[in-house]
């Protein structure tokens, strides 16, 4: 049957899927800990029942395993010829829509054998990294992201949790040995220790998940960057080995290539909600896409994108607003003629 259901998951797209028995996750104290220091900053659902998170058996009573698949979404280079970079997961659709239809399908073949399923995407309370190692399907890189060696880190998890008793795969072995490029290429530090994310200071984490302004000390390494951060994963040598992924729904979308900064900040809620609506990106909502633009423009904007953020620093939303002003000061201090010397 395991044999079976792997041949299924490579029949409906995806590139790996191997077998964990259901137990309390490897690093459920790592975790726990994690969450006391108060490192997940505005992502308060990982506070809700924590316990629960670390143990299969709670989300589903009579778990015995865990399906771990993993999809590849490579693309290759962005097509993209101006300013403004987008984290290379979030350039085409949605991979919670698209992975989710194929792992209920899989979910269906294991219901077929009398088991009883729950399937996540990166949206139940399941460790996925910590099984996915458990599993085989990769290690847990220093850089806290799941290593594969022939996808790098460019690929998507995905987990059933089954009361079928199946037979699991051996472990990932770690690969990382002495490298720490993911650590010394981060923009923030806040890979403050191999294995050890600090969230609260991650330009992902800034840019997508927090809800307030971005702190002043972070803004300038944002870059250009305006949702998400790709750095830890880019400079990783596993990725020497990646191969471009066979769903072409990951590719990148005409808009995320083609539209400019300035543009991007003139976008109304609705041509927002409109552009993607098929994408990762459109759970951050219009107005912090604003404010990544405006803090976007302001390390890379010219005088003549004064014209787009002046209006936006007069917004009657506070959060545009502030960012809008700091991003108009930037830009004036920066490109203020140079007084020659007496």
């Amino acid at each position: 049957m395991t044999d079976e259901l792997k041949r299924y998951a490579r029949q409906l797209g995806f590139d790996d899927c191997r077998i964990a028995t259901a137990a309390r996750a490897p690093h459920a104290d790592a975790f726990l800990a994690w969450l006391a220091a108060a490192h997940q900053g505005d992502m308060h659902w990982l506070e809700r029942d924590p316990d629960r998170r670390t143990d299969p058996a709670q989300v589903l009573p009579g778990a015995k395993a865990l399906v771990v698949v993993s999809m590849n979404y490579y693309q290759g280079r962005s097509a993209r010829r101006t300013p403004g970079r987008f984290a290379r997961y979030a350039w085409g659709a949605d991979y919670h829509d698209l992975m989710l239809a194929k792992l209920k399908e899989l979910a269906g073949f294991l219901a077929a054998q009398g088991g009883i399923q729950r399937c996540y995407v990166d949206t139940g309370p399941i460790l996925e990294r910590d099984f996915a190692a458990k599993a085989g399907v990769g290690w847990q890189g220093k850089s806290t992201l799941c290593l594969n060696e022939t996808l790098g880190t460019w690929f998507f998890l995905g987990t059933i949790v089954t009361t079928l008793p199946l037979e699991p795969d051996a472990p990932a072995r770690s690969r990382c040995g002495t490298c720490t490029r993911c650590l010394d290429a981060c923009p923030t530090q806040a890979l403050t220790a191999p294995y050890r994310l600090e969230a609260t200071r991650c330009l992902s984490y800034l840019t997508i998940e927090h809800h307030g302004p971005i702190p002043v000390e972070f803004r300038r390494a944002l870059g250009d960057r305006i949702y998400g951060c790709d750095e830890c994963l880019e400079v990783c040598p596993w990725n020497r080995f990646a191969k471009q992924s066979r769903e072409l729904r990951f590719r990148e979308s005409d808009a995320l290539q083609t539209l400019t900064l300035a543009q991007l900040a003139q976008l109304t809620p609705e041509t927002f909600r409109r552009l993607f609506r098929h994408s990762p990106i459109k759970r951050l909502k219009w107005r912090r896409l604003i404010r990544n633009v405006c803090v976007c423009l302001g390390n890379v904007g010219t005088r003549s994108d004064l014209a787009v953020l002046e209006p936006l620093a007069q917004h009657s939303d506070g959060l545009i607003a502030e960012h809008a002003r700091w991003a108009v000061e930037e830009i004036t201090a920066r490109c203020r003629p140079v007084t020659p010397e007496a």
